[in-house]
């Protein structure tokens, strides 16, 4: 078997369609069917069905393709560390951020990280939490931060820092009578959420918050970025919530923050990490930090 092999096969796979396979790969059609063919009796199944309405994936091409694809991942990972190693880092971690949860003291974790080990290219990629999870099993991210420990088998998840939930409340709002806002005075207000595709597991854990109130949530609004949420709020269209570790860059003439009077109002951060993976001494000192007083 043969790396040509494979990336025969991924093509067709993802086009469907030998001509424009082909074309993708730059070779002639008899070519890529020999390719394919040569694969199929390595492997002593068949990856492909071909008849009159056109080209499909059997069951067995569609699991070989994902662990194709994970091969791949692991060749292109192989070529970033082999390209850093020869410019004089010591490899990279890939970094994968959902649902909201960049804040100051991870951008002063890694100013440290990078500080301590400027040899290790750390990159960091915003995504969903479905795809954050998605990259973990296929190798394509090291670690993820996130608001979710749900996240299904082989992902382990590991609390890192528990804030407390705050609201943003318009100015001259009823609710600012309270210096401590009860969680059932917010029944029946309207409210400005996160949308549950860009921060899923963070909407999860707001949810189980405000579950206890009797009737449905009167949400007027879902968004994706705490500056909309601000501005909604400011706008006077409903209540928005938020970490207590954002107020410093939220503070604006028409938004007043008030805390919950609720010890269980907190969300916790998440390390995400493949549970089977082989870490390295960097992944390693990494998370050890990470683990560690800030101070130290």
């Amino acid at each position: 078997m043969e790396l040509r092999h494979l990336r025969c096969f991924v093509v067709l796979a993802e086009e469907l369609h030998f001509t424009r396979a082909a074309e993708r790969l730059h070779i002639e059609q008899p070519p890529l069917s020999r390719a394919i063919k040569e694969l199929e009796d390595e492997l002593g199944v068949t990856l492909f069905d071909r008849d009159r309405r056109g080209t499909r994936l059997t069951v067995a091409g569609a699991a070989f393709l994902q662990d194709t694809r994970r091969l791949f991942t692991v060749l292109e990972q192989a070529r970033e560390n082999a390209r850093a190693i020869a410019a004089g880092l010591r490899g990279s971690l890939r970094i994968a951020i959902s649902d909201g949860a960049m804040d100051p003291r991870l951008s002063a974790f890694l100013a440290r990280c990078r500080a301590e080990e400027p040899e290790v290219e750390i990159r960091l990629s915003e995504v969903p939490l479905t795809e954050q999870i998605r990259g973990l099993r296929s190798g394509d991210f090291t670690i993820g931060f996130a608001h979710a420990a749900d996240v299904g088998e082989g992902i382990v998840a590991e609390p890192i820092w528990r804030d407390p939930i705050v609201i943003a409340v318009p100015a001259r709002h009823s609710l600012l009578a309270h210096k401590q806002v009860p969680l059932n005075e917010l029944q029946g207000h309207p409210l400005v959420l996160c949308d549950k595709l860009a921060c899923e597991g963070y909407c999860r854990e707001l949810n189980r918050l405000l579950q206890v109130l009797e009737h449905r949530l009167n949400v007027v609004e879902e968004v994706s970025s705490l500056d909309m949420m601000l501005t909604l709020v400011g706008a006077g269209y409903g209540i928005g919530f938020m970490t207590a570790t954002k107020i410093p860059i939220s503070q604006r003439p028409d938004v007043v923050i008030r805390p919950l009077a609720q010890d269980t109002a907190v969300i916790t951060t998440y390390l995400l990490r493949p549970e089977s993976s082989n870490s390295s001494v960097s992944l390693d000192r990494f998370i050890e930090r990470l683990r560690g007083p800030p101070d130290d």
